[in-house]
């Protein structure tokens, strides 16, 4: 079985902790085993234990490729996406890439998934139900629809209607006002969970008369100039060989910190206190400071080194144009080999505090306008300066001039290092990547 994980956006509504690099689904809120996971993580694994031999490919933007591979499998199958384009392009390049690139054969059945639902184990039957239906070919398209718990105004429905000859035909609409949606649920409407299912001959034959093309490569190369448009819009509404397998059990859209501390099996996560007169009070630090929090109520408070929020629950949903607002670096990521944190920025440098993953490497690079000081703080590796392999413990210090080659490879044990960095126009683009 073929799932395609869509993992996009860049979480705005989740500032502080995320940004355009370090999306919602990468935030690691959800105790599991000990520790924390993240909704990428929890997805995934729940998919692995349901399904044990499913194949899932991510799309996701070029930003979010290291993410996946810190959080995931290494050698997990991902569709990048050039730019961000909207559900149908991503879908488009998806399906061709498993077709071209991973042998799929076209009659097979695929299902398209959201990467940050809530979900429980019922909801994994259900997408066996659409890839079943859609092998026995009765229609050309098999959606998920959820059983709604309230009349919301930010979900699409999916509304039963009486088709011709007796078969149920479905209309679909948009982000309803709170009466229309109770009108619909009234009349049998579900939501529309972003669940499709489909054999790949069917997007493909939709990218040809859409796209100008199903060819992986061509729709790879041409990706920026596609047009921006969702698959609801451009393929299901006009869809009439469809049919929806209904899903009643839990399910959450986690994209804001109202509904995201609803699911927190914890009030907080990180360094906390809280006084005795907080009620409904949901916290996660970041930081390396405590956070204390007094005499709230139906408040959320959130740390980390992008910023700090302390808002109402209810209004913590609209704080989108307000975070539009700010201008400022990412000061937070996670690369396939670790993570690095700014923690200080100056007119003439940069600190910065990076951890790499046991038996992980940087690519081996140089910069052409900045020159780099590194401290190695925990762990141990082998660093490789100008084709020179040294070997590096706790409190050894390396120089690279700009133009040295420079590369670390950390021990069994991890590493972890303070980079200073030197120079009067850092960027992100000043670095050239070199074979080893």
């Amino acid at each position: 079985m073929n799932i395609i994980l869509l993992s996009g956006g860049s979480g705005k509504r989740l500032w502080p902790l995320s940004n355009d690099i370090r999306s919602k689904q990468f935030l690691k809120l959800f105790k599991h085993a000990g520790g924390y996971e993240s909704m990428v993580q929890r997805v995934y694994r729940q998919l692995k234990e349901s399904m044990p031999s499913v194949k899932v490919t991510i799309a996701t933007s070029r930003s979010q490729v290291d993410s996946i591979k810190n959080q995931l499998e290494d050698n997990v199958s991902i569709s990048i996406e050039p730019s961000r384009r909207d559900t149908f392009p991503a879908i488009a390049l998806a399906v061709a890439y498993l077709h071209e690139v991973k042998k799929v054969d076209a009659n097979d059945p695929v299902v398209i998934c959201p990467v940050d639902p809530y979900v429980e184990t019922g909801y994994f039957e259900c997408i066996k139900e659409i890839y079943d239906r859609v092998q026995k070919g009765a229609k050309d398209l098999v959606l998920m629809g959820i059983k709604p718990t309230y009349p919301s105004e930010k979900y699409g429905y999916i509304k039963p209607l009486a088709g011709k000859g007796g078969e149920c035909a479905y209309s679909f609409t948009e982000k309803p006002t709170a009466d229309k949606a109770a009108e619909y649920i009234a009349e049998g409407a579900l939501w529309n969970g972003g669940v499709f299912g489909f054999k790949l001959s069917y997007v493909l034959e939709k990218s040809r008369e859409l796209l100008g093309t199903d060819v992986y490569e061509e729709l790879f190369e041409g990706y920026d100039e596609l047009e921006k448009i969702s698959f609801d819009y451009a393929v299901v509404e006009k869809e009439i060989s469809i049919e929806v397998v209904k899903y009643e059990g839990a399910w959450k859209d986690l994209g804001t910190w109202n509904t995201l501390t609803e699911t927190m099996q914890e009030r907080a996560v990180g360094d906390v206190r809280f006084d005795d007169k907080c009620t409904n009070v949901h916290a996660v630090n970041e930081l390396d400071v405590p956070v204390l929090i007094m005499g709230l109520k139906d408040a959320v408070v959130t740390a980390s080194s992008e910023g700090i929020l302390v808002s109402d629950l209810g209004q913590s949903s609209y704080i989108k144009p307000f975070v539009e607002a700010i201008d400022s670096p990412v000061r937070y990521a996670e690369k396939s080999w670790g993570s690095f944190r700014i923690m200080d920025i100056e007119e003439t440098g940069m600190t910065v505090k990076v951890t790499l993953n046991p038996g992980h490497h940087m690519n081996y690079h140089s910069h052409e306008r900045r020159d780099e000081v590194w401290t190695v703080i925990s762990g141990s590796g082998t660093a490789i300066l100008d084709d020179k392999k040294i070997e590096v413990k706790v409190g050894d210090v390396l120089t690279m001039p700009a133009g040295c080659k420079h590369t670390i490879f950390a021990g069994d044990d991890g590493l972890k290092l303070i980079e200073v960095q030197v120079g009067t126009d850092i960027s992100v683009n000043d670095k050239i990547k070199y074979e080893m």
